[in-house]
């Protein structure tokens, strides 16, 4: 399917709908079905500052990232994925990982799409969390959405349970710890607008 379409040819967002509906029941699980959405709606703003990407692929990989979690006992996800000591390297996120890249590979082979597109898919999917380095600009783009999300005040109110932090403690993690990891510097600037309205709104160091 996808190798009969191009960067060229394919239109930006026509995918979504069809990937989304297939993989529905994965996004039940550490709220997805809201960092997926929002994390897609960054990749497609990151897409529009580079049009030779291979736009197709790192919207199915952004939407199919995470769904590996599903496969996961929720309370591990949380305790070992989240709240452990050097939690971007437990067996979880591992496993969440590999998961990921079965769950994938079932479902875009259900949806017809070919060997090779797949195979870009699922390289994107496995390390997004793990591994310290990108494998190309639709990786990046990838990687950073995912992130991105987590600057907007839904995605703060989301993730400070998951970490047990308050919106203060969490927003101040972004800034040290989150900014530094993003590859683009669309997706910095990004980061750095969403983060001080945020703050601003969420009374940041006040409560």
């Amino acid at each position: 399917m996808s190798e009969q379409t191009t960067a060229q040819t394919y239109q930006v967002g026509s995918c979504a709908q069809r990937i989304f509906s297939a993989a529905e029941k994965y996004m039940r699980v550490r709220k997805n079905d809201v960092h997926i959405p929002l994390s897609y709606d960054y990749a497609l703003r990151l897409l529009a500052n580079y049009p030779e990407a291979n736009a197709e692929v790192a919207e199915v990989a952004i939407i199919l990232h995470d769904i590996g979690w599903y496969s996961i006992d929720e309370d591990d996800i949380f305790k070992k994925g989240f709240q452990s000591e050097n939690f971007m390297q437990s067996d979880v996120r591992y496993l969440h990982e590999s998961e990921g890249v079965r769950l994938a590979t079932e479902l875009l082979t259900q949806l017809g799409y070919t060997e090779s597109f797949i195979a870009q898919v699922t390289t994107i999917i496995d390390g997004h969390d793990t591994r310290s380095f990108s494998k190309s600009l639709e990786d990046e783009i990838v990687r950073d959405a995912d992130k991105l999300w987590r600057f907007d005040i839904t995605g703060i109110s989301v993730a400070c349970d998951w970490f047990k932090m308050t919106p203060t403690q969490y927003a101040n993690r972004l800034e040290k710890d989150v900014i530094p990891q993003l590859h683009l510097p669309e997706s910095i600037a990004m980061a750095q607008v969403d983060l001080v309205r945020s703050k601003r709104i969420l009374q940041a160091g006040a409560i």
